[in-house]
């Protein structure tokens, strides 16, 4: 073996490639990236990759392989992408379904595309919802929902052992579980409104779970059959519950925007069902459309009106930074990745005691309310009609 194959296979050996971003909020639910060894200082500006016009939408993006998903607008109809990771190049696109308008929040779609075995899921704006083969871009199946919320159907679809999970909302069930592979209905948990949230899954004491956030409720559903477990009403203007639930050490933890706030419930096995008893209940974080990340003990979020960090089993505020609402974070290395909605990226330790950013860099203009993905060393951002890749690897 000469020099340069010897230094290949350690590099190969003690950088192994990076965990794929197959769906929203990453393999785990929790928008907790595995990356580490990017750039978290830099002297010039962050290097722009390429860009790209996608069109009005949402959308955050699955990163699998030397692939990058993600979904906007293109003569009049909800198209979802599949972009070469390293160029922006296009490799196939395709229709979900007619454009979808709503000018006071945004155009276009809001779900983020999920990948499982070979194909990709997608939930249009107005009801879509489809089964895509990743190589070409085929339909493989199709279902339609009826009953849209106010501002779109938002919640990105939830793969779940053979079964793709969605939120159908009313006689389309709360909670919608198909056969991911032919389409087929299993069950449907629920006649509640469509809430704008991706379900979200958990294991309780050996049971696992489903947790939809409806557009009046919170409720679990047994994994394998549908079967509602519990329910908790909740109540939000405008039937807005968007934010991920997030499930730690027995404890499921809400959050909402406008004048509904956030709480903290602890579960228990009642029977054949759960209860769960209110450990705290309070309106120190309001999530609109913003989930919160969960590290070491405390929340961090950029929800309506701040960026605030917040003791997970107490709910006591640790610190608030009152200029920076309406953003997104990931978590990758300890460190937060705040995107502010007017484009500008902060990168800074998640620390209790307070945030302080070790590097800024103004990425975008316009409105910014997609999550970023780090995938690889890049990392992925849009606002309303544009997405760019920057490079954050360490030079």
């Amino acid at each position: 073996m000469n020099t340069c194959m010897r230094i290949a296979a350690f590099l190969l050996f003690v950088c192994p490639a990076a965990a794929d971003w197959p769906n929203f909020r990453g393999p785990n639910h929790d928008g907790i990236s595995s990356e580490t060894g990017f750039a978290k200082t830099w002297d010039a500006k962050l290097p722009l990759l390429w860009e790209r016009q996608i069109g009005d939408g949402f959308s955050s993006f699955a990163c699998v392989g030397d692939r990058v998903y993600t979904c906007g607008t293109q003569d009049d109809e909800q198209v979802l992408y599949c972009l070469n990771a390293d160029t922006g190049a296009v490799i196939w696109q395709t229709p979900i379904e007619e454009s979808y308008l709503e000018r006071q929040g945004g155009d276009g779609p809001r779900a983020t595309p999920t990948v499982d075995d070979g194909r990709i899921y997608i939930l249009g704006a107005r009801g879509t919802l489809l089964c895509v083969d990743a190589n070409t871009g085929k339909i493989i199946w199709r279902k339609r929902f009826q009953h849209r919320p106010q501002w779109g159907y938002s919640g990105s679809v939830l793969i779940e052992g053979n079964l793709a999970i969605a939120t159908g909302g009313e006689s389309d069930g709360a909670l919608a579980a198909f056969d991911k592979v032919t389409g087929n209905p299993v069950w449907t948990c629920s006649r509640d409104l469509a809430g704008y949230a991706t379900p979200y899954p958990f294991t309780f004491e050996g049971t696992r779970y489903i947790a939809g956030f409806t557009g009046n409720a919170m409720l679990i559903a047994e994994a394998k059959t549908g079967r509602m477990v519990w329910r908790q009403p909740w109540k939000t203007d405008w039937h807005v519950n968007a934010a991920s639930p997030i499930f730690h050490d027995g404890h499921l933890f809400v959050t909402s925007g406008y004048f509904t706030g956030c709480g903290l419930f602890r579960l228990r096995k009642d029977g054949d069902k759960i209860a769960a008893d209110e450990v705290w209940r309070s309106k120190v974080l309001k999530n609109k459309f913003q989930s919160c990340i969960l590290h070491e003990g405390h929340l961090y979020s950029s929800d309506q009106r701040a960026l605030v960090c917040v003791d997970f089993l107490t709910g006591q505020e640790r610190w608030r930074e009152h200029r920076q609402k309406h953003g997104t974070i990931v978590l990758a290395d300890k460190h937060l990745l705040v995107l502010a909605q007017d484009g500008t990226l902060r990168v800074g330790p998640a620390d209790p005691q307070g945030f302080s950013p070790t590097a800024t860099a103004k990425l975008l203009s316009g409105r910014c309310w997609t999550v970023p993905v780090l995938n690889n060393g890049k990392l992925y951002v849009r606002n309303l009609k544009r997405m760019a890749c920057f490079d954050m690897r360490k030079r």
